[in-house]
């Protein structure tokens, strides 16, 4: 599938997203900032990546969380997956959290984020009377437990 990409001024001289490997699920985006952020403990902010696509319809992109800034530094996307249309044009940006104790600095193309490219489907909703049993049934968070049952 090919996805148009176009650089934004304030991305012009950071290399393109890319797949860290050939096994990657994720391309890497990178921190498009001018200067050095400082994302204190418990904050937020949205951290520009210099970089705006066109997805095919039926498309969407995710950004998601990068395991090493969460493992090693409780850095994660807020809104994860933060979800791209199809239709939207404007400057990609990743939502990111401190949830550490100390201030983590993102310099400019450091890799803050990384995007899945993935197929979706538009449901119909048919609204109908009732809906058919399951093993579940209505049970909800936590209700199939936390241990495997032999």
């Amino acid at each position: 599938m090919k996805v148009g990409i176009k650089k934004l001024p304030n991305g012009a001289d950071l290399p393109l997203p890319h797949y860290a490997t050939p096994g990657s699920a994720g391309l890497d985006l990178l921190a498009a900032t001018d200067v050095e952020i400082e994302l204190k403990p418990g904050a937020r902010m949205a951290i520009p990546t210099g970089i705006a696509i066109e997805l095919p319809l039926g498309v969407e992109a995710q950004v998601r969380p990068r395991s090493g800034l969460a493992l090693n530094h409780g850095i994660t996307c807020l809104n994860a997956p933060g979800t791209i249309d199809s239709d939207y044009r404007g400057e990609i940006k990743a939502i990111l959290i401190n949830h550490s104790d100390t201030v983590f600095k993102i310099t400019r193309g450091m890799k803050i984020a990384q995007m899945v490219i993935a197929r979706h489907e538009q449901a119909e909703l048919v609204e109908v009377e009732g809906l058919s049993e399951s093993a579940r049934g209505a049970g909800g968070f936590g209700s199939t437990g936390m241990n495997v049952k032999s």
